[in-house]
């Protein structure tokens, strides 16, 4: 008798400026294989994207649950927010689009929601109770809430207004720093003000800090006041992939 393969699943992160996937190993939560990454077509239209989901699927050659990231707010598969993506996405049913277009089913959600499902399964949040906020720090801001390992979905907590700034994501995201020319201890203070207004109103156990500007936690790290813990993402950048593939496999039966 030969034992039943390990379940895995495919995820897909779609960014701004690049889409990657990856095949994911469903009981370790980590990469199996290479992860292939393609440049956001500009204008980064459903049409002109949907063609390189199936290129990066078609390369990894696999079938089975996919699901996909997205970075804006995603409802039932549609998209009603698509910040840094085109506008022509506003009210896509992104999952009849995307599985149109590979003859697969696939779940689209919201891509922090994607590396907070992932985070807190596998990484830095594993086994938390209470509340636990997950920040991507990037182009702008994503968040994900988890209430007892509960999400909430499509918090976008990039986009409070705080201090005179209309939204908060355009002081505090790590492109911001670049574009300010900020010392590391200057955008520490930033983010401490936003983080320490976040506790405020959610009171976290834990906070975990992601996306790309999380790599470099440890040179701004001894500028936020650790109202509570506050610490980088286990998974990195692969956080999005990862929880992609997991709600994938909840929603199509495989977890």
């Amino acid at each position: 008798m030969t034992s039943a393969s390990p379940p895995t699943a495919l995820g897909i992160d779609i960014g701004g400026t690049g889409m990657k996937a990856g095949i994911v190993s469903l009981e370790r939560g980590d990469l199996i294989g290479d992860r292939v990454r393609i440049d956001t077509p500009h204008p980064a239209t459903p049409e002109a994207m949907a063609p390189v989901v199936v290129e990066l699927v078609e390369a990894l050659d696999f079938t089975g649950p996919i699901g996909a990231a997205f970075p804006g707010i995603v409802q039932n598969g549609i998209i009603s927010l698509a910040a840094n993506l085109d506008d022509s996405w506003l009210n896509v049913d992104a999952d009849a689009l995307l599985t149109e277009a590979l003859g697969q089913d696939v779940v689209m959600l919201n891509d922090a929601d994607a590396a907070g499902l992932a985070e807190i399964s596998f990484g830095a949040a594993k086994d938390q109770k209470d509340v636990v906020l997950l920040i991507t720090l990037g182009t702008g801001i994503g968040s994900a809430l988890f209430i007892d390992g509960v999400l909430v979905p499509n918090t976008e907590l990039g986009h409070l207004h705080l201090d005179n700034h209309h939204d908060i994501e355009s002081w505090v995201a790590a492109s911001a720093r670049k574009r300010d020319d900020l010392t590391w201890d200057e955008y520490g203070m930033r983010l401490n003000r936003y983080l320490s207004h976040l506790h405020k109103i959610f009171s976290p156990s834990l906070i975990v800090l992601g996306g790309g500007g999380s790599k470099s936690f440890d040179r701004f790290a001894d500028q936020l006041n650790n109202l509570c813990p506050i610490v980088p993402a286990k998974l990195r950048n692969n956080s999005g992939i990862v929880g992609a593939a997991m709600q994938g496999a909840i929603n199509f039966g495989q977890r």
